[in-house]
């Protein structure tokens, strides 16, 4: 199973954190459309967070399932496509990305922004990858982002105060190295309609997983082509992905 997050921590992540979605969006649809030669225009967006990637993919005319076991991010991601879920185009479902079925056959499926790291141990995480195989087309592609136990390492040990008016945060991050885990207490205040200020806390964990076990874990599975690499070089795998901050993984049906 994965993270579950408050609504106050998605009001926040919908407005700060809808970006990294935004940035990736363009290169994984060029990476689809340009390699993967497949007809199949359903994308399922696992982990949908608020939907920022998914209205991307909406736009360019895909079809698009977004699936999130939280449902304050459901609810934003519902609010920013409105338009093409009334249009039968897109549809957000409650669901846990560990255990899940859908009835669409998709060409791929995309994962963003840590979500794979938020999966709390490697049997959840085969469960994952056994969900989406299910869920793929031949020779469909799964595409996710990853944080490295080096990235962890060196960039989680952190304080940080962000101060936006409307949003006050303080960010505290501790990576355990014997356990390879980071964790992020993130506390702050969120501005209501009534312009009063209300507070919330949550906790992120992000898992740092062993690359090599990633890989095998998705051969296990049934995935074939399975690499890592840079985002803005999908198509040819990092020689040495564990000294990279951040690698995308690609994988093949």
């Amino acid at each position: 199973m994965g993270q579950v997050y408050g609504d106050k921590f998605a009001k926040v992540y919908n407005i700060m954190w809808g970006n990294f979605a935004e940035n990736v969006a363009p290169v994984l649809l060029e990476f689809y459309r340009n390699r993967c030669n497949i007809s199949n225009k359903y994308i399922l967006d696992l982990c949908c967070g608020t939907g920022q990637l998914a209205k991307y993919f909406l736009k360019e005319d895909y079809y698009v399932i977004g699936i999130d076991l939280s449902e304050g991010m459901l609810y934003y991601a519902q609010e920013n496509n409105r338009e093409f879920i009334e249009e039968g185009k897109a549809r957000f479902i409650k669901a846990d990305a560990c255990n899940f079925t859908i009835d669409e056959e998709v060409g791929l499926v995309v994962s963003t922004y840590d979500a794979i790291n938020h999966i709390k141990d490697i049997e959840s995480l085969r469960n994952c990858f056994i969900s989406v195989y299910r869920a793929l087309i031949e020779s469909g592609y799964f595409i996710f982002d990853l944080n490295t136990r080096f990235g962890l390492k060196n960039s989680w040990n952190s304080l940080n105060f962000i101060d936006r008016g409307n949003i006050v945060l303080l960010n505290r991050g501790i990576y355990d190295e014997e356990n390879n885990v980071a964790v992020t207490r993130i506390t702050g205040f969120i501005q209501n309609e009534d312009e009063l200020y209300e507070r919330f806390d949550e906790v992120v964990y992000n898992i740092g997983y062993d690359l090599n076990e990633v890989k095998s874990l998705l051969e296990e599975s049934g995935f074939r082509d399975v690499y890592f690499a840079k985002l803005r070089d999908l198509g040819n795998p990092i020689l040495e992905p564990e000294k990279e901050y951040r690698v995308f993984t690609v994988a093949k049906k």
